[in-house]
C-alpha cells in the first residue's frame, strides 16, 4: 500500500504540473450508461448491481464513460472547456485474473475534453513519458498510431466497416499471440492449445496479405514509417488528411525532446475499446514486455455524443496502477518500506510518560512521522524488536539516566543490521553500541532531522 500510495503521489504530481484538475465519480453508474460505449468484449466484463427498487446498475469497468457521462450532464457554463481533468479511483471487470490483470484494480486517467487540435494527442502522450520518468520505471517505450489510419487500412485491403470491428479485435492480440495466428484468425480460424475453437472472421487471403503488408511497415524511425505508410496507401481516399495528423503528433513531440527512443509510431496498435476514434497510444515496459500496456489511451471524439448527441472532442489515457506495481515489484524497483513512521519513541520509564508525549508531539510538529510505541511490551529489547519489524530507521531511548544529564539516545535501526551481520558474539555486539548516538534533549528535533538526512 505505501509502495502504491507513492506511486498514485507520483503520478498525479506530474499531472497537476500539466495544469489537469482532479474529478470523482461514483463507482456504480446506470448500466444504460455503461452498456454500449466499448464494445462486445466490455460489455461481458461489466458487474451488474441490484438495488431494492431493482434499477438496472453496474461497477464501472474503467473511468472515461463516466467523465463522459458528466460532460453530457453538465452544461459549458457549469463546467468550462476545455475540462482537462485527472481521477484516481478503482475500476470493476469480471475478467479471468492473470499476472497483472484483475478483478478490481485502480486506474489513473488524465483526459482533456472540448479540444480539436491533435496538440491535446501530443499532451497526453508527453504526459505518458513524464509519468513512466517520474516513476523510475527503466526502459519504456510508448507507442502510438491511430484508429483513422486503420480504417484507411480498411479501405487499402476491401474489408467491410462491420468486419473492421471484428479485424481490430484480432489485431490487438498480435503482441500475445503473433503475426501467424492473427492471419489464421483473420480468415478461417483455428483450434488453440487449449483446444478451445478461435473463430475466424472469414477474410480472404488477399486481404490479409494486405493487412500483412501494413503491419510490416516498421521502424526505429517514426519519420520512415510516415513515409512508407504514404507510398503503401498513396491511392486511397482521405489518407493524406489522416497521415498528417499523425505527422504533426510525431513532429510536435520531436520538438519538445520526445525522440524515437521514447515514442515509436507502431501501426499494429489497435486497442481494445470500440470507442476511440483518432490517435491510440499505449506504454509498455521494455523490461518486462511481458505485462502488456501499463499505460494507454487514445482519442475518442463521440463517446458523449450517446448521452448528449452532439460530438464532443476527448482525448486521454489510463495508467494501470496494479499492473505496473505488479511489473515493478517483479522488477525489483519497488521499496519496500513498512510504515510512515521514522522515528519510534520508546517508553522506557512509567514515571516519564508525558516526556514521551511531548517528544512525539515536538516530532511530529516538526514534520518527522513520528509513532509512541503503545503496545504491551516493556522492554526496551522488544520495543526494539517491533521498529526493526517495521523497519523504521531511529529510536528514541529515553529512561532515567537520559533525563538526568539532559539528553536523549537515538538508536540508528538501520545502522545497527548492518553493524550486527559480521559480529558473532552478543557482548562484542553490546560493546559498539550498535548505531548509536547521543543529542541534548533540547536539540532534538534538529538532531534527528540530521540523522533521516544522513539515511536518504
Amino acid at each position: 500500500m505505501l509502495a502504491r500510495q507513492q506511486m498514485i503521489d507520483t503520478i498525479r504530481g506530474v499531472y497537476e504540473n500539466y495544469g489537469f484538475v482532479p474529478l470523482s465519480t461514483p463507482a456504480v453508474e446506470f448500466l444504460d450508461v455503461l452498456s454500449g460505449s466499448a464494445g462486445a468484449e466490455a460489455q461481458q466484463s461489466i458487474f451488474r448491481v441490484t438495488n431494492p427498487e431493482h434499477e438496472e446498475l453496474g461497477l464501472r469497468f474503467d473511468l472515461t464513460v463516466p467523465l463522459a457521462r458528466v460532460i453530457a450532464q453538465y452544461s459549458e457554463r457549469e463546467l468550462p472547456r476545455p475540462f482537462r481533468r485527472y481521477q484516481v479511483a478503482p475500476v470493476w471487470r469480471a475478467d479471468k485474473p492473470d499476472k497483472g490483470r484483475y478483478r478490481e484494480f485502480i486506474q489513473f486517467d488524465l483526459d482533456s475534453v472540448g479540444v480539436v487540435s491533435e496538440i491535446a494527442d501530443t499532451e497526453i502522450i508527453a504526459g505518458m513519458c513524464d509519468t513512466l520518468g517520474a516513476l523510475d520505471v527503466g526502459g519504456y517505450l510508448v507507442r502510438f498510431s491511430s484508429r483513422a489510419v486503420l480504417n484507411l487500412l480498411l479501405a487499402f485491403a476491401g474489408i467491410s466497416a462491420e468486419q473492421g470491428v471484428d479485424v481490430f479485435r484480432v489485431l490487438d492480440k498480435l503482441d500475445k499471440v503473433g503475426v501467424e495466428k492473427v492471419r489464421r484468425e483473420l480468415m478461417n480460424g483455428y483450434v488453440d492449445e487449449s483446444g478451445d475453437t478461435i473463430r475466424g472472421v472469414g477474410l480472404t487471403s488477399e486481404q490479409v496479405d494486405r493487412i500483412e503488408q501494413f503491419l510490416a511497415i516498421k521502424s526505429e524511425s517514426r519519420r520512415e514509417v510516415l513515409t512508407s505508410l504514404r507510398e503503401l496507401f498513396a491511392h486511397v481516399e482521405n489518407a493524406p488528411a489522416q497521415i498528417d495528423v499523425i505527422e504533426r503528433i510525431s513532429s510536435n513531440l520531436y520538438v519538445l525532446g520526445y525522440g524515437d527512443d521514447r515514442v515509436s509510431l507502431d501501426l499494429s496498435i489497435a486497442r481494445g475499446l470500440a470507442y476511440y476514434t483518432g490517435p491510440v497510444f499505449e506504454a509498455i515496459l521494455t523490461e518486462a514486455p511481458q505485462f502488456g500496456s501499463v499505460f494507454g489511451g487514445g482519442r475518442y471524439d463521440d463517446l458523449v455524443m450517446r448521452f448528449l448527441g452532439q460530438s464532443i472532442p476527448a482525448v486521454g489515457a489510463s495508467i494501470g496502477v496494479d499492473r505496473l506495481l505488479a511489473a515493478l515489484t517483479q522488477l525489483g524497483k519497488i521499496g519496500k518500506r513498512k510504515a510512515t513512521a521514522r522515528v519510534l519513541v520508546a517508553r522506557m520509564d512509567e514515571s516519564l510518560e508525558q516526556e514521551y508525549l511531548a517528544m512525539t508531539w515536538e516530532l511530529r510538529r516538526a514534520g518527522i512521522p513520528t509513532e509512541l510505541y503503545l503496545g504491551t511490551a516493556k522492554g526496551v529489547g522488544k520495543q526494539l524488536k517491533y521498529a526493526d519489524q517495521y523497519d523504521i530507521p531511529l529510536a528514541l531511548l529515553y529512561g532515567g539516566n537520559e533525563h538526568a544529564e539532559g539528553i536523549v539516545t537515538v538508536k540508528d535501526m538501520v545502522a545497527g543490521r548492518e553493524r550486527a551481520k559480521p559480529v558473532a558474539d552478543r557482548k562484542e555486539y553490546l560493546a559498539q553500541r550498535a548505531g548509536q548516538v547521543t543529542m541534548p534533549r533540547a536539540e532534538l528535533v534538529d538532531g534527528i532531522r540530521r540523522m533521516l538526512a544522513e539515511l536518504e
